[in-house]
């Protein structure tokens, strides 16, 4: 079963809202500085009050992260992680867990990390931990969950029946042709997960950051 996407890009962060039976699922929520505008974007694509079913974080970086609490107060959804990035939300401790010095951070994005702070959070625990190889039928969504570490310990990704993969932060494509995200914490856990996903039947990859290639445009 194919599901319609809504892509929301906000500040350069996307988020993906997901029709399913009964509402929607929201993979990944930005960040509360544009709280405002993602409420017009759930509005206009008819998502009301009480019809989010699932907000699925990707990982606990608070441009993915900012808006779940918010989000499931409103609506009464239901909030899925990995555990492995847990800590990061419940605590707002964006460091937490990672490297002193990530193995991929290239000089650029160094500096312009430099000017970027968080604001304000609203810290949360989930309700669910989600695991590899979950199905997320339960919530509409013909789907599953695949752990992807690499840009953090407690990425996933979710995968669709028909080969759609919303991959969080382990590829983009905002620079250039789509490849390994900027910021990776552990370069060798990326590239295994990158290899796991050569062995699926992916075929467009919706990033975190950028706009969907193909899965063999990744080099």
């Amino acid at each position: 079963m194919s599901h319609k996407i809504e892509t929301i890009c906000l500040a350069s962060v996307n988020s993906y809202l997901l029709a399913v039976e009964n509402g929607f699922v929201l993979i990944d929520t930005g960040k509360p500085e544009r709280r405002g505008e993602l409420n017009a974007r759930l509005d206009d694509a008819g998502c009301r009050l009480a019809d989010l079913r699932l907000i699925l974080i990707t990982h606990g970086d608070y441009d993915h992260a900012g808006n779940a609490a918010f989000l499931r107060e409103a609506h009464g959804a239901t909030i899925a992680m990995h555990g492995d990035d847990a800590a990061r939300v419940e605590q707002g401790n964006w460091t937490l867990g990672m490297k002193p010095k990530p193995d991929k951070f290239p000089l650029f994005y160094r500096i312009v990390s430099r000017f970027i702070r968080p604001g304000p959070f609203d810290t949360f625990a989930p309700d669910v931990y989600l695991a590899d190889g979950q199905t997320l039928q339960n919530f509409g969504l013909d789907a599953t969950v695949l752990h992807l570490p690499g840009h953090t310990r407690g990425s996933v990704g979710v995968l669709t029946a028909s080969g759609d993969l919303f991959c969080g932060d382990l590829m983009d494509s905002m620079i250039g042709k789509p490849s390994l995200e900027f910021f990776i914490d552990d370069m060798p856990a990326a590239q295994a997960s990158l290899a796991r996903l050569r062995q699926l039947d992916v075929g467009m990859v919706y990033p975190g950051h950028g706009k969907p290639f193909g899965l063999t445009d990744v080099k």
